[in-house]
């Protein structure tokens, strides 16, 4: 599998505030990753220069190769971590919206997932409860033939029964030959899906290692070694 990801030296500044600072990390294809850190650590910053949402103020940033822009808008398949939909819409013409503007967008998978929910397509957006929104703004993104799905807290202020549905859609759903980049801090919620971590503070890389190798390493798991490093 090759690199779909890299970022060299990423320097981000809002003002004085240096919110990435050298940042340098290398995603390969065919994972899923979690990109886990404290608050204000940068993840969100990070996550919104690869979707070309904000610009690097030095340092590049390379998807598949290409910097983020028009060629890697149909690379780059993102939930953000508010929800960006318009509550008057029904579920069907969000889904036939998404059709509209992505050309990989598979629409008999989304209704078919929409379907499996027990969710009306004819229901308003604002009628759904906090669980089914959540639920499907991530069909939407999965729904997508991506090769980068971004997912920032996607499992967030959401019940378990939600959570899980969440993590089964991510994991049944995606390219496999893609990688989902999945940032949260319910890292126990997800941590049997990831291959491999990254952990950020104070706008840099401190650990990027895969899930075994950090469990045969420090005979612990995950979240532990998060809240070790972390001190949480």
């Amino acid at each position: 599998m090759g690199e779909i990801l890299r970022c060299d030296n990423l320097c981000k500044d809002f003002g004085a505030t240096r919110a990435l600072d050298r940042l340098c990390l290398s995603v390969g294809s065919g994972k899923i990753i979690g990109l886990l850190g404290p608050n204000g650590a940068g993840k969100t910053t990070l996550i919104k220069i690869v979707n070309g949402l904000l610009q690097p103020t030095f340092g590049e940033v390379l998807i598949d190769g290409k910097r983020p822009g028009v060629e890697t808008k149909p690379l780059v398949s993102y939930l953000p971590d508010v929800n960006y939909l318009n509550n008057w819409m029904t579920v069907e013409q969000i889904v036939f919206m998404f059709a509209d503007f992505y050309a990989d967008f598979r629409s008999d998978l989304a209704f078919d997932m929409v379907k499996r929910l027990g969710i009306n397509r004819m229901q308003r957006l604002k009628s759904l409860s906090k669980g089914n929104k959540e639920k499907v703004c991530l069909i939407l993104v999965m729904s997508r033939n991506a090769k980068l799905y971004i997912l920032d807290e996607p499992i967030a202020g959401v019940d378990p029964a939600t959570r899980d549905y969440i993590i089964s859609t991510i994991i049944n759903n995606y390219n496999p030959e893609a990688s989902v980049l999945i940032s949260t801090h319910l890292i126990s919620d997800i941590e049997s899906i990831l291959d491999e971590v990254i952990f950020i503070q104070n706008g840099r890389v401190v650990l990027q290692d895969t899930v075994d190798h950090i469990r045969e390493q420090n005979h612990m798991s995950v979240d532990d070694l998060f809240r070790e490093v972390f001190k949480w």
